[in-house]
This record gives structure tokens, sequence and C-alpha cells, in this order.
């Protein structure tokens, strides 16, 4: 691919973080060296960096856990628990990884693992709120829904304080496992039987709706994504160039920054892709477009809905603010910052949420998502609120100053209707006239009128 890679990351850890991370300890333990009696500015650097107070306070609390709690507690375990405490109460993105449950989040990068295939966050009191089940997947034909509440896992209640509550749904292709699900709008909690499978998400999927008119899905962003939308886009382009082309990013969770950055350089001829903003320097970069559109400035229709994240936005946003694009659907989840993946010596990592991202427009959607210029509500016209979104989560890093956080959250659009919607909005950018409604057919010599031949309500209104 044309752009230049840097180590940053969406949701999932780019393999650039591993090598930054794996130095970062070394230089700093250089720099932190003990100082001597004869060098108080070396003194006075280390009290700066280094809390005492705060260090004598937790010594005490360590001491007092070790000698006075009810049951023996292990030195391993006790330091386990405050190395964790050092990101509970940060953003809900940040977290401590032991060694399995780092190599889980490594294999899910390479899209192939063994589990049920679904995008959770753990919320507060324990529970698991379902971001997005992953296409054809053991979750997705269970009919686990973008806004479940997995509360209960093979008959266990799921309780606050738990450290990996998801960890029960990984095991052994070919076994089952019972989840009980809350979904809003049904009266009560209800259970469903997953069986776990090998995860080979193909996370790129692609059909002509009609002649000249291309589809491509893509589920998340993995390792391979933006190669494979070249090379799906390329055969759906083979015979002759598409008139237009709808990229349907429902319920996509994210995933790498990487593959998001790839696939819009692919659509655009110039332009800002995505910008980032940390405390620290290399949390700062900018994505800049190459010239060369694969899709030959053809109509380009972006679908969107509550469910759609972090690198999903990323694309989206680029797409639109640079005009290359019309964004249908809903408004998007609001995940608008980037986490970094630091490997720990004893084979750990911490994901640290180190930037922001901002649209080409210097536009942060953190907590706020996507509006898009087409908006669409579920079939028949049943609005409900969002059942998920970035500023529902506890701790979420706060909007930019002004903003409204939630303000017209978004809906999950599931369905062909929101693609037959978009179609429709395709093809008029290409010049097709919509078709003129049917006429209504004369009253019968009794008075009564013949029934007119039905057509599919709309996917849904526009405002």
């Amino acid at each position: 691919m044309r752009v230049k890679l840097l180590p940053l990351v969406v949701l999932l850890a780019l393999p650039p973080a591993h090598a930054w991370a794996q130095a970062q300890p070394q230089a700093e333990a250089s720099q932190q060296t003990a100082p001597s009696d004869e060098d108080p500015d070396a003194m006075e650097t280390a009290a700066a960096k280094v809390p005492l107070e705060e260090i004598r306070r937790y010594v005490t609390v360590y001491n007092a856990i070790k000698q006075a709690y009810v049951d023996p507690v292990d030195d391993h375990k006790l330091m386990q628990s405050a190395v964790r405490g050092l990101l509970l109460d940060l953003d809900p993105h940040s977290a401590y990884m032991e060694k399995a449950d780092a190599e889980d989040f490594d294999e899910q990068t390479r899209g192939t693992y063994d589990g049920v295939g679904v995008q959770l966050q753990q919320l507060p009191d324990g529970s698991l709120r379902v971001v997005a089940p992953l296409d054809d997947s053991p979750a997705a034909r269970a009919g686990l829904r973008s806004g479940d509440r997995i509360i209960g896992i093979d008959g266990k209640l799921l309780a606050k304080g738990q450290r990996d509550a998801s960890a029960p749904l990984r095991g052994k292709a070919g076994t089952k496992v019972v989840v009980k699900v809350v979904r809003q709008g049904t009266a009560a909690p209800f259970e469903l039987t997953l069986l776990r499978d090998t995860i080979r998400a193909a996370s790129v999927r692609s059909k002509l709706l009609e002649p000249g008119f291309g589809y491509i899905r893509i589920g998340s962003f993995q390792a391979s994504t933006a190669a494979d939308f070249v090379k799906q886009l390329d055969a759906l382009q083979q015979s002759a160039p598409l008139r237009g082309l709808l990229l349907d990013l429902r319920s996509n969770p994210g995933g790498l920054l990487v593959g998001a950055v790839q696939i819009a350089d692919e659509l655009l001829d110039k332009g800002v892709i995505v910008s980032t903003k940390g405390r620290a320097s290399m949390g700062d970069s900018r994505f800049e477009a190459t010239p060369g559109d694969r899709l030959h400035g053809a109509p380009l229709v972006v679908l969107v809905d509550a469910g759609s994240a972090s690198a999903a936005e990323v694309l989206a946003g680029a797409l639109h603010d640079n005009k290359r694009a019309v964004v249908v659907g809903s408004r998007t989840f609001g995940k608008g910052s980037v986490q970094t993946l630091l490997p720990l010596e004893n084979g750990d990592s911490v994901k640290l949420t180190t930037a922001r991202y901002y649209t080409p427009s210097g536009h942060s959607i953190q907590a706020l998502g996507i509006q898009p210029d087409i908006v669409l509500h579920p079939q028949q016209g049943q609005r409900r609120p969002a059942p998920i979104s970035e500023a529902e989560l506890p701790g979420h890093l706060a909007a930019e100053t002004g903003a409204m956080e939630g303000d017209n959250a978004g809906e999950v659009l599931p369905g062909k209707p929101p693609i037959d919607a978009a179609l429709q909005e395709l093809k008029k950018m290409a010049g097709i006239k919509p078709e003129a409604p049917a006429a209504k057919p004369a009253a019968s010599k009794t008075g009564s009128k013949a029934k007119a031949g039905s057509k599919a309500a709309p996917a849904g209104k526009r405002s």
C-alpha cells in the first residue's frame, strides 16, 4: 500500500507499537538511575517522577492487607491487582492484559481464533455489552445483536469485579456455551446456545447489487482487510468500471487503524485521511492520501449505524470530509480514541489510550459519532434510542468543549432494507432517476377498487 504506516492502533495493536513499547522501558531505565547524594538535581528529578508520598501510602495499605486481611493473600496476586488498579479509573478502553489475554488479542488481529465471534464491552456491573457480532459467526447465527447485554454464561451470573468476564466464551471449536441475554424491548432475560467455532473472520465480502453497482461489506479491520478490499473491488470491476459502490460499515466494531487508512487512500486522490493528537509526541500523526482512486471517481455511498465504531468511523469520516462519499444510515458509535499496545517483559501487555483522532475537517467524533448526510430509521418507522454508544460508557473520554454528548444518538439498522435505501441514493448520484410510483388502478364497476401490486416499504425515513 502507498500510505506510510506509523505505530498507532485503534482498538487492536499494530506490530510497530510492539517494537516501540519493548524499547521504551530500556530507555526509561537508563534515564532513571538512582540519584547520588552529590547530585541534588538528579534527586529533585527523581522525586518529581516518583510521588513519594503516594508510594508510602501504597506501601502502608499493602502491608495492612498482608498483615491483617482475613485470609492470606499471595504477593503476585496482590501486585497484579494493584497494577490493574492503575488503569481501572482511566477510560474504558485502557486495560491491563495478562499474557493469555494479550495472545487472544493478537489472534483476533490476525483474524483466526477459537470462540463465538463477537466484539464485547465489559460494563462496571460485570455484564458484557455486545458491540457487534462478526458476520456469519456463531454469535450472529445464534441471534445475538448489537446492544444486547450478556448477564450470565453457562448458568453463572456475571458479577462486578471479574477480571475478564468474556473468557468463558472462548474454548475449543465444536463445544457449546449458553449465554443469558437482556435485550431492549424484550420483557425478560432469555438464553441462547452458541456453538464455538474456529473464527476465520472474512472481514470483506462483495457482490453486484445490480449491473454496474457494486457492494462491499467490511465486518472489521484486520491485518489483511485492505488487501482483501482491493482484490474484491478489482474483481467487481473486471469486466467494466463500476457506476457506483456501496460500502457497508454497519455494526463494524473497528480494528486496525492501518486498514482504514489504506482503504481510504485507495478511494481518494488527495487530502488528509485522519490525524491524531496525544500528550506524548508518539501520539501525534497525520495521514494523507496519495494520487490514484481505484474507483475512478465513481459515486460512493457509505452505510453506517450505531454499531459502526473506531476504525470504521475513521474511514467514513475520511471519505465524507473529503466530499468523496455520501454517508447514509444512523449516527455512529463515537469512539474517537487511539490505543497503543505496550508489551511487558513477563508477556503481559498494557492497552493504553494514547491519543484522540480527528477527521480531515478537524472534527473529533469522541462520544459524538458521525452524523450521516441521509438518516435512516429501522423498518416500519420504529424509532428507538441507541442501545450502544461511547457516551454511555462509564469513564469515557469527554467530547470536545461545547459538544453535546449523545445528542440524537443513533440506531442499529439490520437487514436488507437499509441496503435498498442506500442503493437508491447511489443510483441517484449516478444520474439514474428513481422509478415513478405505479399508477393507481381504476375502480371496478361495483365501486370497489382493485388491489394494486404492493411494493416493499422504504427502509427508513429521511430527515
